[in-house]
């Protein structure tokens, strides 16, 4: 074996001790704390919790409102990338409204489908024809009507008088292979979410139930077994759990109310088409304002134009609230009134106006 030496010689080191530490002095002895009450005794402990009252049965709650959930399953045509046609097969929930027939379900459950199919829980089957779907996009609800009489309708409850915390189960055609229930509670209430570009849903419970594909449409309950929410959506992200979202009742009776009586629904309509002020709109048109909804397009003998807005002008202020992005603005004007004048704040160019418009009935299809 060889030993390479390069460069020099390795230097000899000399360690030398170090020092014994010194002693450390004793602490002198600390004055102890002043009390705080010498005399305070634990309170004694109680409970106002009552062993004899049962908390109510999950089993009971899902024996009750179970016959009501349907189970939804939907063929849509779609083309591949040779723009030859296939069929997909999707799946989804629904719950029994009326005894007579009326079902709820989400939109986005129906949307585009060619043909429908509801089973029921005792097994009937019923093909629903495409005259008999009613869907409001925005709001993500449709309904159903079939040919059947005495089907077991649910009751609606009250969500306004929720707290979070409290026990919900959620019922419906999870992955599409049958009817099945899950347990949660609300963990949040009057949430927000996007769903689509351009399409975001308003006053959501959020519940920590899970919810999976084909659970959308089905209902989530309360443990009176009162349909308190509509199952819609949940973040599907890795690392997030128990963060699944409902459609109040609240917010989908008068809905589903329109789509029953009108066959679409009646909002408030102005005849905009609106865009979210960011940077690239500030520097494309020279906006005087950082924040605010440009208008991109105007409806000819719209209210928005009988009103004299006009395209690239920049709407700030509506019915007297700031508006900061086209989801703004848009509820604005679905919580406003047909025939109601409104106040409107906007920028023309380097100026600020302000003008009021008389929202009219939204057209049939929009």
């Amino acid at each position: 074996m060889l030993a390479l030496s390069v460069g020099c010689a390795v230097p000899e080191i000399t360690i030398t001790p170090a020092p014994a530490p010194s002693p450390t002095p004793a602490p002198a002895p600390a004055q102890p704390p002043e009390p705080i009450n010498p005399t305070w005794t634990p309170p004694p402990t109680t409970s106002s919790w009552n062993a004899t009252i049962a908390l109510p049965n999950i089993a009971d709650v899902v024996a009750k409102v179970k016959p009501s959930v349907v189970a939804i399953t939907t063929e849509v045509v779609s083309f591949d990338f040779f723009n030859r046609p296939f069929t997909q097969q999707g799946a989804g929930s629904g719950w029994v409204l009326d005894r007579n027939g009326i079902i709820v379900t989400n939109n986005h459950v129906v949307e585009g489908a060619s043909s429908i199919t509801v089973t029921m829980d005792d097994g009937n089957t019923f093909t629903v024809d495409q005259s008999a779907v009613f869907t409001d996009s925005l709001n993500d609800l449709a309904i159903i009507k079939i040919d059947a009489q005495n089907l077991p309708a649910v009751t609606v409850g009250d969500s306004t008088s929720l707290r979070v915390g409290e026990w919900v189960v959620a019922i419906g055609n999870a992955l599409g292979q049958g009817i099945r229930a899950t347990e949660g509670i609300i963990s949040r209430q009057g949430v927000a979410i996007p769903v689509a570009p351009g399409q975001t849903l308003y006053d959501l419970l959020e519940t920590t139930a899970a919810i999976n594909p084909g659970n959308s449409g089905g209902p989530l309950v309360n443990l009176a077994g009162e349909v308190i929410g509509i199952t819609s959506a949940k973040i599907a992200t890795v690392g997030v759990e128990g963060m699944g979202y409902a459609i109040s009742a609240e917010t989908a009776l008068p809905i589903i109310e329109e789509l029953i009586t009108n066959g679409y629904v009646v909002r408030p309509w102005l005849g905009v088409v609106l865009y979210t002020v960011d940077q690239f709109a500030i520097a494309r048109y020279d906006l005087a304002v950082e924040s605010g909804v440009l208008i991109t397009q105007v409806v000819q003998d719209s209210p928005a134009d009988r009103a004299g807005l006009k395209p690239g002008d920049v709407i700030t202020r509506f019915a007297g609230k700031d508006i900061a992005t086209a989801g703004d603005m848009i509820r604005g004007i679905h919580f406003s009134k047909i025939g109601q004048k409104i106040p409107v704040t906007y920028w023309r160019g380097k100026a600020e106006y302000t003008t009021e418009v008389t929202p009219i009935e939204s057209p049939p299809q929009s």
